[in-house]
């Protein structure tokens, strides 16, 4: 039996042999379109919470201003663009890093 000894040079990893491995995924079809179903709708929920935070935050800084008040929303309104931003590239990121 021949150990085969691994080096690691610029981010791959190749074999004594010379080879690189190539794994294949081997994940059922039916897990994988489950968890695609569960992402989508999580993605779809996300968004539409980022867009009723949006409205929210809008409308209560609306509010402030006819009475008169400080405008202190803003930082509000900032944590609710972050988590949109969050939620638009949590998706392409994982495809990134696992794809």
């Amino acid at each position: 039996m021949i150990k085969a000894l691994a080096v690691k040079a610029h981010s791959y990893v190749i074999l004594a042999d010379g080879k690189i491995p190539d794994p294949t995924r081997d994940a059922p079809d039916k897990l994988t379109s489950k968890v695609n179903t569960v992402l989508g709708l999580l993605a779809w929920v996300g968004t539409a919470a980022g867009v009723a935070g949006v409205l929210i935050t809008g409308a209560m800084m609306a509010i402030s201003m006819r009475r008169g008040e400080g405008s202190e929303h803003m930082g509000r309104l900032g944590m609710v663009l972050g988590g949109c931003v969050l939620v638009a590239t949590a998706g392409p990121v994982v495809t990134f890093v696992f794809g």
